[in-house]
């Protein structure tokens, strides 16, 4: 299907969405992290918290981080989970960069490791993870369906999705506020930290086209996903999805 986010594009020039959003996040990983916590209050520490005891009950070994940006994600997931090895990808290589110096850091680099791939066309094998997660990169996809479906194939049966996305809170005052927040706070922040106007324009643009709740629920059950369920957290701010293959 066709999804008002994928034709939203940093730059708005000539060249696939791909390209784009690979060049908008190497022109910003050095300033992401910061800008990041910064935008969100860090409240987005608590959100991954939650998605990672989500998973804990079920004890995978190999996770596959898909769209890991700077690793944060990953290194919290590695660090609670005790996986065998985690996989972190992303198209990136800029952001992997300071993932890569991030894992050292942790001492975790024997556990996590970087790949970089496209999410709509991975390079690994069927059923390979126990568990596959994706934090705040979901809506950057080219090809939403696409991405979903390649990451339920490398899924084991009975193996677990976790997304965490930024959305458009549901109720009115809320609502209101974080519009006038993501289009004009945020876009002025970037602009004066990463000097990339474009991309904090964009970013906000892509959270408001971005299907969302039990649109998003009828999404990843076409993919292949069951048991599928969501949570809004923060008012709304982010969602949690967890889905079975």
């Amino acid at each position: 299907m066709d999804y008002p986010q994928q034709h939203i594009k940093p730059y708005g020039e000539k060249g696939t969405k791909t390209e784009q959003v690979e060049r908008m996040f190497d022109n910003i990983a050095p300033t992401y992290d910061r800008l990041n916590h910064l935008l969100s209050w860090s409240v987005d520490r608590g959100w991954r918290k939650q998605a990672i005891d989500r998973l804990r009950p079920y004890r995978p070994l190999h996770i596959m981080d898909a769209a890991t940006g700077t690793g944060d994600f990953a290194i919290e997931a590695a660090r609670a989970l005790c996986p065998a090895k985690l996989t972190a990808t992303d198209i990136s290589e800029g952001m992997m960069n300071v993932g890569r110096k991030k894992v050292r850091q942790a001492g975790l680099a024997d556990r996590v490791v970087f790949a970089r791939e496209d999410c709509t066309a991975l390079s690994f094998n069927d059923g390979c993870f126990d568990a596959v997660t994706v934090a705040f990169g979901i809506r950057n996809f080219a090809d939403l369906d696409k991405g979903l479906t390649e990451m339920c194939r490398v899924l084991k049966p009975g193996g677990h999705l976790i997304i965490l996305e930024l959305t458009t809170p549901d109720r009115f005052l809320m609502r209101n506020l974080f519009s006038i927040y993501s289009k004009r706070v945020i876009p002025l922040w970037g602009k004066m930290l990463s000097k990339d106007t474009s991309a904090y324009r964009y970013l906000p643009d892509t959270i408001e086209a971005f299907p969302q709740g039990e649109v998003m629920m009828g999404i990843l059950a076409r993919a292949g996903f069951g048991e599928v369920t969501f949570k809004r957290l923060t008012f709304g701010i982010c969602t949690l999805y967890v889905a079975t293959k």
